[in-house]
This record gives structure tokens, C-alpha cells and sequence, in this order.
């Protein structure tokens, strides 16, 4: 493992947000889940919180990689767009990541896993309440476990991943606490999200793909944002990663370095099997077919024949709720034959 990241993950021993307790029980143990399957081109993909190993363990089911699948079998690991095929899977993936994995036809071997933080930055501000938040980038990022928030001090450099709730915010399920960044001007810090009220000199920036809830502005540098893959800027509605060197951003917002594309976890390919686990960002309104319900952001319809687990319909009228919908994917919507309830 690279002795620098091996250093990084040391200090992330207490920041862990997820429990590491698996159910073989619940997973269907090694071989599969009822939640995997395969999709258009013979892929099914799964996206989630890591919450073990042996070989990665998510959404209730163990994906099996490399030489678990078959003698000399390499899953491709992606680490933050660095692929790290061929390293153990607890040196690239940590509990709480939140990854996307690619697997076979009607089997759990995962031909790729790939991790995207929501944001790595400076903690601005540290707000205690019945939520503990911290802000980052003008981003709010809310911790559940008050130790972890207790033990993080302002201007630490963290990393997160989380789920976007209702309002905008960032439900952490893992933070790192990362080495100081190099002095200025070259320490690069950034944060992902939906565009919203894109012009020439900027646009906001938040979780949720129709700019609802918390955002923050980014404005761009003379001459636009440093890209060739968006010469005239984002537009509203892409999803983007942006770098910054702002160590505080101000009131008026971030000062984008770099603006890039990217593809969200919650859009998949048509056809698409897909599990998607997240929070409930629109509650049911009462209709079948409605599609008032949305998981980040992300419709989701369920007809007659859907099946519950761990509750009801109508418990889908509450926001925030955790949710895994197993379905395909139909025109941009996920159309659900299970939901669990998280």
C-alpha cells in the first residue's frame, strides 16, 4: 500500500461513520444477494455505502472481486478517478464509502467499483444543534456521531461522502481527516454538485439535481472556467466538480479554478438494473404513478405490484428516510419492484 496513504488513512481511525457489522443472514452470504442481477449489456450496477469486507460488502450483499471471482480475475478499482486495480480492497475502499459497483449477469462479481467523494475541503464553521453540522465550501455537511463531530477542530482538511437530504444537505457516512495541504498558493480543494442558475460569471452550486436546498455561488476567474471540455461553462442541471484554492471562502461564495464535468451516481444507462440506496428527498404525494417520490433527487415510480421491505408505502410520505430501490432504469426515471426501508 502507498506509505502515503497509508499515513492519511491512520488518522481516519475515529471518523469511520458506519458500522462494520454484517448480516450473512441478510446478504444471502457470499455467493449473492436477491439484489444483484444483471442489466441491458449484461451488467447490473449497485450503488451505496460500503458497510464491510470479504470482499465488499453493500446494500446487503457481497461483491465478490479479484481472485474471489475466478483464479487471476482483477476488479477495476477506482479511486477519485485513479485506478488502483489490482490493490487489496481495503487499501483503495474504507466503511462508509459511498461506491458505485458494477457487476455481472445475475451474480454478485464485480467487474468495477468506483469511489467519488462528495467534497474535500477546510472546515469553516462548526455548528452544534440536534444536527451537528460543519460547513465546507459552502456546502453543509451534517455528523450523526457526536465523537467524531467533538474531535474535529476548525480549518481541519476533511474528506467527505455522504447522502444529500431534503434540504440540501450532506448526511455524512465517512470523513476522512487528511494532512494538511500544501502552502499557498497550491493546496486544491473541491466539491461536487448540480448546477443551478448558470450565467457567465458563475452559477450556484448544490446536492439536489433541480437546485433546491442549500447551495453555494461559484464564480469563475477572468476569461471563464479552465476547461476545454466546457468552453462556454456549465449549464443548469450538469453535475460538476469543481477545484478551488479558496482556504475560506467568503460570504459571496467559491472561486472556481477549474470546473469539470462528471457523471452523477443516481443517472444510469437505459435499461439498466440498478440498486440505488439514499435518502428520500420528496416523499410520496399519494399517486401510484405520480412520481412525487425522489431518492436524492432521483424519481423513483413503484406500481401495484411493488414489493416493501422493512415498512410500507406510506412511509415513503416521510423525507429522509433511508431507502434501497432495486429497479430499471425507463426514460430517466427508476422504476422500482422492491424498496427496502435502511
Amino acid at each position: 500500500m502507498n506509505p502515503v496513504r497509508r499515513s492519511i488513512r491512520a488518522l481516519a481511525g475515529a471518523l469511520l461513520l458506519a458500522s462494520v457489522t454484517v448480516s450473512l443472514s441478510t446478504c444471502g452470504g457470499i455467493g449473492g444477494s436477491e439484489f444483484a442481477g444483471g442489466g441491458t449489456g449484461g451488467t447490473g450496477i449497485s450503488t451505496g455505502s460500503i458497510s464491510g469486507f470479504g470482499s465488499v460488502v453493500m446494500n446487503g450483499a457481497h461483491f465478490r472481486t479479484d481472485d474471489n471471482v475466478a483464479p487471476g480475475f482483477r476488479t477495476k478499482k477506482v479511486l477519485k478517478k485513479e485506478d488502483k486495480s489490482g490493490w487489496a480492497d481495503t487499501d483503495v475502499f474504507a466503511v462508509g464509502m459511498i461506491v458505485t459497483v458494477r457487476h455481472g449477469v445475475a451474480d454478485n462479481n464485480a467487474l468495477e467499483i468506483e469511489y467519488r467523494d462528495n467534497l474535500q475541503g477546510p472546515v469553516a464553521k462548526i455548528i452544534p444543534g440536534v444536527d451537528n453540522v460543519l460547513e465546507i465550501l459552502g456546502q453543509t455537511v451534517v455528523v450523526d456521531n457526536a465523537a467524531v463531530f467533538a474531535s474535529l477542530k476548525r480549518n481541519d482538511i476533511v474528506e467527505v461522502s455522504g447522502f444529500a437530504d431534503n434540504a440540501g444537505r450532506i448526511r455524512a457516512a465517512y470523513i476522512l481527516r487528511m494532512a494538511p495541504p500544501m502552502p499557498p498558493p497550491h493546496q486544491e480543494f473541491d466539491v461536487k454538485g448540480f448546477v443551478s442558475e448558470s450565467s457567465s460569471t458563475g452559477f450556484r452550486l448544490g446536492p439536489l439535481p433541480d437546485g433546491s436546498g442549500i447551495t453555494v455561488m461559484v464564480s469563475y476567474p477572468p476569461g471563464g472556467p479552465a476547461n476545454k471540455d466546457l468552453p462556454a461553462g456549465p449549464t443548469t442541471g450538469m453535475y460538476v466538480q469543481v477545484v478551488t484554492r479558496d482556504t475560506q471562502p467568503g460570504s459571496g461564495g467559491i472561486r472556481a479554478d477549474t470546473v469539470a464535468p462528471f457523471a452523477p451516481r443516481t443517472v444510469f444507462p437505459e435499461g439498466a438494473t440498478v440498486d440505488l440506496e439514499g435518502l428520500v428527498t420528496a416523499p410520496w404525494s399519494g399517486s401510484v404513478n405520480d412520481l412525487s417520490f425522489a431518492v436524492e433527487g432521483k424519481r423513483v415510480r413503484w406500481e401495484a405490484g411493488t414489493e416493501f421491505g422493512g415498512g410500507t408505502r406510506d412511509d415513503l410520505r416521510q423525507t429522509n428516510l433511508k431507502v434501497q430501490v432495486h429497479g430499471m432504469e425507463n426514460g430517466g426515471v427508476l422504476s422500482a419492484a422492491r424498496i427496502v426501508f435502511r
